[in-house]
């Protein structure tokens, strides 16, 4: 891991030198292709040939769709895309439920290819937009640069051509304040993924997450579930929301803008703000196109909330085929219909509760839902997620604990922290906006977080939403 970051640094630090002094739009695009390319295939030369395959079926496709725009032909690529998607994703986990034939070892070394499920769901938006007869007719190298784009192709976000077409095609000036914002987010980036992987692997030996949940079968108290449900939680936006800054600003450096992944989830009020916050690229791809076409097919008012279960099933399934998946999926679409069930009842009647107390319940309320929906994302099995959730629900169980100490500590300080940061960044930019901070203090950050993100990608192996 800490080989290849260092060439990523290295081959994009050479390109950003390369890059701007082209004037060539099309220029861009060609080194750009080039350099997305060149790093992929540091994952897997054969990784690299399943992304171009995919690429040009999609841009085949993508006419296929514009010369008659029907529902037949959406399909078709709809199908293909998933069939794609499947055999590497999907399949490995269905093949030893079936009884052994020879397609099992044909199939056994099937590889997950990283940022499949990504870059599959970027050709399936541009399939879906071309049906709507968005105007989009972008050259096949700036279909094959959108589809290979090396911030983004590894795990998001899920961009969309109809936003980063427009900006593959213009050829702005290299400007001090895409610099600045770039390199304070890959910062804010690096410091995030290393506390993620401190929660992981804890402070000492067997005292992280991980440890907790693999090596522990059971014995947990209700104290000790929530721990890790919240623990696990803040692991995940440690190192995603840290992973989209790391991108985004790097994007940035190129004078390229990404749309933002994350917007502080933890401080949602309700289920429904909360996956507004949470990974919006994916989350906005679920609802605009599989919720609401599927609330298209039927007037009900019930269909309504059948299709919003319904889409957050196959949001818990695209992370991973399982039973698992598929009822975390299940338990947060119960979650958004049950909130849109108590704002309709606010509507007919408001509630005789003041502001100041609806507020902190409401956030409590869908901060403790949230983190232990979290227990089914990450349980190993069935029977370990009912064992922490059946703790939850035993009174008993919250009069002692099991876990280390140190875990309690870790995850109380990296939640309190976060909170802090939060509130004294709430106070700043509203007191302080204007106060520039001196270039001695910048310098003093960038190196403290490149250090501390040295250090964690000596330790880590790979970044956690590879696994999806």
């Amino acid at each position: 891991m800490t080989s290849q970051t260092l060439l990523y640094v290295v081959v994009v630090s050479i390109a950003w030198l390369l890059f701007w002094p082209l004037r060539n739009f099309r220029l861009r695009q060609g080194l750009m292709l080039f350099i997305s390319y060149l790093l992929y295939a540091s994952w897997g030369l054969r990784f690299l040939g399943l992304l171009v395959f995919s690429s040009l079926l999609n841009y085949a496709l993508g006419a296929y769709v514009r010369r008659q725009p029907t529902a037949a032909r959406l399909w078709v690529g709809v199908l293909l895309n998933i069939a794609f998607l499947g055999t590497f994703k999907y399949l490995p986990a269905i093949l030893p439920l079936l009884p052994s034939t020879s397609l099992n070892t044909v199939f056994a070394g099937i590889v997950l290819p990283v940022g499949i499920s990504f870059w599959t769901f970027q050709a399936l938006s541009y399939l879906f937009d071309v049906y709507r007869e968005e105007e989009l007719q972008p050259s096949m190298l700036e279909f094959l640069l959108y589809m290979a784009f090396w911030p983004t192709v590894l795990s998001g976000p899920v961009c969309r051509l109809s936003s980063m077409l427009p900006q593959f095609r213009e050829s702005p000036k290299p400007s001090g304040e895409d610099v600045r914002s770039g390199l304070d987010r890959i910062c804010m980036g690096l410091v995030m993924t290393a506390l993620g992987q401190a929660l992981a692997s804890g402070l000492q030996l067997g005292q992280g997450l991980d440890h907790a949940f693999d090596q522990i079968s059971s014995g947990w108290t209700a104290l000790d579930v929530w721990c890790l449900a919240i623990g696990y939680g803040f692991e995940l936006f440690f190192n995603f929301a840290g992973y989209s800054h790391i991108v985004i600003g790097a994007a940035r450096l190129f004078g390229l803008r990404l749309d933002e992944n994350f917007a502080r989830p933890y401080l949602a009020t309700s289920p429904s703000e909360f996956w507004a916050r949470w990974h919006m690229s994916l989350s906005f791809w679920i609802r605009d196109y599989l919720f609401l076409p599927l609330v298209m097919l039927r007037r009900e008012k019930w269909w309504r909330s059948v299709a919003l279960v319904l889409s957050m099933i196959v949001f818990g399934l695209w992370h991973k085929g399982s039973v698992l998946f598929a009822c975390w999926g299940l338990y947060q679409g119960v979650l958004l219909v049950l909130h849109r069930k108590i704002q309709e009842m606010q509507r007919r009647k408001a509630l005789p509760f003041p502001e100041w107390l609806t507020g902190p319940f409401s956030w409590l309320l869908t901060f403790g839902a949230i983190c232990l929906g979290w227990i089914l994302f990450r349980a190993n099995s069935g029977s370990q997620a009912l064992a922490m959730l059946r703790a939850v629900v035993t009174p008993g169980e919250y009069m002692s604990r099991m876990l280390p100490a140190g875990l309690y500590y870790l995850v109380f300080a990296c939640v309190f922290g976060y909170f802090g940061v939060m509130a004294v960044d709430l106070l700043r930019r509203k007191y302080f906006e204007a106060v520039a901070v001196p270039m001695e203090v910048r310098f003093a950050l960038y190196s403290a977080a490149v250090y501390v993100g040295v250090l964690h990608m000596a330790q880590t192996q790979a970044f956690i939403y590879f696994q999806f």
